[in-house]
């Protein structure tokens, strides 16, 4: 697996920011989406986006997507157009709050989700099979990355019944080191302030629905993802705090429980996952492929001339997890 950024295009900040607005998406026309909404096992629920191939048996493809994504992210948009190319049904399913319509109950997702993860994948793998579908493979963004990791980890061997191959794309898989970085410096003022402008409101109006659930003044007083998971993500979730909520939702330090294929890509220019957080070869199952390219970004590898395309990452990550899961795919020659 190889990335070179191109020559226009240079550092980890303008490789992520240009990608994510400015670069082609997709070299197809755009198939319709269906939207189906599923009631979880604690009564609330989720909503999964659907994009049909040419016949149910073909191989399904899963995305989660990372911290405030959805279907409409860039790099969601790339994943469902290099789907359709090789005629792959494809699904994303949204953490609860992403889908454009405020969830029930004070429940949210934390980049440890691995239990939704769980339902999720058995869902989508239970469906598969009944309309006469075997191939489903994964891959997770960001946040949802850590917590595919995570969830392959914890169900070892027995991951195979839900997923025949895993991908992380630019995952947090040691969210203390990266949690700091984010909290620092141009990310802070760039990527902690993007984040927060969604993420508070949010939270805002989950109190709405559940008074006492927090400090409205604590909350609004944030400045960083250390104060706002302090104040709400981890308790809401059951950890005691911030520290307590990155060291056990990190998937770092289980990746070598890991016994399905699975691909950790991580570019070493990334803004806020540092270089030296990433897992190395004695880290990791001798099932998980490392690639660390120079360059990249955060969920950017933009490619071409100017004003570029992201059709890259799908179509090397798409080609390694169907490989993967033995069954090869022919890929677009770019």
């Amino acid at each position: 697996m190889t990335y070179k950024s191109p020559a226009w295009l240079p550092g980890g900040h303008a490789q992520t920011i240009w990608p994510a607005l400015f670069a082609r998406r997709r070299f197809g026309p755009v198939l319709p989406k269906v939207r189906e909404r599923w009631t979880a096992p604690d009564g609330d629920f989720i909503d999964v986006d659907r994009q049909g191939a040419s016949s149910p048996d073909r191989p399904l493809f899963v995305l989660f997507h990372g911290l405030e994504g959805s279907s409409s992210s860039h790099y969601a948009q790339a994943f469902a157009d290099w789907a359709a190319e090789h005629d792959v049904h494809f699904a994303l399913p949204h953490f609860r709050g992403c889908s454009g319509e405020l969830n029930h109950g004070p429940r949210v997702y934390h980049s440890g989700d691995h239990e939704e993860i769980h339902w999720v994948l058995g869902k989508l793998r239970q469906q598969h099979v009944q309309d006469g579908g075997q191939t489903l493979v994964a891959a997770g963004v960001s946040l949802g990355g850590n917590a595919l990791m995570r969830w392959a980890a914890e169900h070892g061997k027995m991951a195979k019944g839900s997923a025949d191959a895993v991908a992380s794309i630019c995952a947090p898989l040691d969210l203390i080191e990266s949690g700091r970085a984010i909290g620092q410096g141009l990310n802070r003022q760039i990527y902690t302030r993007m984040f927060l402008r969604s993420m508070k409101p949010k939270a805002m109006a989950k109190l709405a629905q559940h008074p006492g659930l927090f400090d409205a003044k604590k909350l609004m007083a944030v400045r960083d993802l250390y104060a706002f998971d302090n104040v709400f993500t981890a308790p809401v979730h059951g950890f005691k705090n911030t520290d307590d909520y990155w060291s056990k939702a990190s998937a770092k330090p289980l990746m070598r429980d890991i016994q399905i294929p699975a691909l950790a890509l991580n570019a070493r220019n990334d803004p806020f996952v540092p270089a030296e957080s990433l897992p190395q070869a004695q880290d990791v199952s001798t099932s998980v492929t490392l690639w660390q390219p120079q360059h990249g970004g955060h969920v950017g590898f933009a490619q071409g001339s100017w004003p570029g395309h992201i059709r890259g990452l799908p179509d090397q990550v798409g080609a390694w997890l169907m490989t993967a899961a033995g069954k090869p795919l022919s890929q677009r020659n770019s």
